[in-house]
C-alpha cells in the first residue's frame, strides 16, 4: 500500500492509501524506500499542510477507513461536523439512534484522524473527552485551537 510521511506541529504524519482511497493517517514516519508519491497521498499532504497552515479547515479526498458499519456512520457523522464547529459524542448517538458511549468508542477506533475530525466531538458540557491520536487530548486542544473551536472553559487565560 502506498504510504507518505510528513512533518506537522504535531508530530511526523504519515498516510496510507489503498484502491484510490485514504484508509489511515497514523502518527509517525516510515523509512524513504516505503515511501511513494501518488496523486492522491500528494493531495492528502497538500490539504494537511493547508490545514496547519490555517488555510483549510475541511478535507476533499476520498476516504474508505476499515471498521464496521456503525463504525463507517460514526465516521461519516465525524466529516460532516464543519470546521470550527463541534458536536457531543451524545449529538452524534441522537441522529444515529445509538448510545453516546457506542459513539465514544467508534471515535476512539477513527483510522483516520484528523481528515476524519474526531477531535470535534465532545463529551457532555463540552468538556474534552479523549483523543485516540498521538499525545491525546493535549493534541485535541491544539487541534481545536487551530480551528478557533476551543470551549470556552477550555482555553488558556493569559494573565
Amino acid at each position: 500500500m502506498p504510504q507518505l510521511s510528513m512533518h506537522s506541529p504535531i508530530g511526523d504524519l504519515t498516510v496510507t492509501e489503498e484502491d484510490g482511497a485514504i484508509i489511515s493517517l497514523d502518527w509517525g514516519w516510515v523509512p524513504a524506500e516505503w515511501q511513494t508519491e501518488t496523486p492522491l497521498l500528494l493531495q492528502a499532504i497538500e490539504q494537511l499542510n493547508e490545514y496547519f497552515d490555517g488555510e483549510r479547515l475541511d478535507f476533499v479526498l476520498p476516504l474508505d477507513p476499515p471498521g464496521s458499519d456503525f463504525q463507517k456512520a460514526v465516521c461519516a457523522a465525524m466529516c460532516a461536523i464543519p470546521g470550527g464547529s463541534t458536536l457531543s459524542y451524545g449529538e452524534i448517538a441522537k441522529k444515529l439512534e445509538s448510545s453516546a458511549q457506542a459513539v465514544g468508542n467508534a471515535c476512539g477506533l477513527n483510522p483516520i484522524p484528523i481528515i476524519i475530525p474526531c477531535h470535534r466531538v465532545l463529551a457532555a458540557g463540552k468538556q474534552m473527552g479523549g483523543f485516540s491520536g498521538q499525545g491525546g487530548v493535549e493534541t485535541k486542544t491544539i487541534l481545536l485551537e487551530l480551528e478557533g473551536a476551543l470551549p470556552p472553559q477550555q482555553q488558556q487565560l493569559d494573565i
